[in-house]
């Protein structure tokens, strides 16, 4: 493959499908080769509601599930599905449901540092949440989190300590919703192939693959 594609990646550090969809990328991405293409993550705020300083997460989850049965079926689930690509989910370490605002202006920060920083962020936060239980919304976690990606510890306070960036990151997430993106991961190929949740690695190398095909002959236009 030749001509590098563009892969926006819609999605939110608290969502576990997302990390799974982050770990399907990653997994295409050698496969594809790494200069092949470029991934540009972009934020999803799934629920712009919760307050600044998060809430507890059992009351969170309680609100959205139900019970405790349905949110442990949820969770096995995804347990079950994350080892089979090497993901181990700790969803009993999370105790906050945070706001993610401030992690998506630090991730927006990182992109201007190119896409392998803002994928290495990314991770980070991934699994700082997931497999640390880290609350995400705090600064000092945020912080630690952009120095473990290789980042300024100086800058990324500061960053956080402003509004800098948030204007970006609503207007982002406004884009995201007047396209129609209602779930994530939402990953667009060529700022025009969708392909929704969280997908084998096999199925993004796939598409990938098409149409990075179809932009070598200039027939991006054309359906794949």
């Amino acid at each position: 493959m030749t001509t590098p594609i563009t892969v926006q990646v819609y999605s939110d550090v608290v969502c576990p499908w997302c990390f799974l969809g982050m770990r399907n990328l990653l997994d295409a991405w050698p496969r594809v080769g790494h200069d092949a293409m470029k991934v540009e993550w972009r934020p999803f705020i799934l629920d712009p509601n919760i307050p600044a300083g998060g809430v507890d997460r059992q009351q969170y989850m309680l609100s959205k599930f139900g019970s405790k049965e349905r949110i442990d079926a949820a969770h096995d689930r995804l347990r079950e599905m994350g080892a089979q690509v090497g993901l181990a989910f700790d969803f009993d370490a999370i105790k906050v449901s945070p706001n993610t605002l401030d992690a998506h202006r630090l991730i927006h920060w990182a992109g201007r540092h190119g896409p392998e920083r803002q994928s290495a962020l990314v991770a980070r936060l991934f699994r700082a949440y997931f497999q640390e239980g880290k609350d995400v919304g705090n600064r000092d976690v945020l912080v630690q989190c952009a120095t473990d990606a290789g980042m300024d510890a100086a800058h990324a306070r500061e960053l956080l300590e402003t509004d800098a960036h948030r204007k970006d990151v609503l207007e982002a997430v406004a884009a995201a919703q007047r396209m129609g993106i209602t779930g994530v991961p939402c990953f667009i190929l060529e700022n025009r192939y969708v392909i929704s949740g969280a997908q084998p690695a096999e199925v993004l190398e796939d598409a990938i693959r098409q149409v990075a095909a179809l932009k070598e002959r200039g027939k991006l236009d054309k359906d794949f």
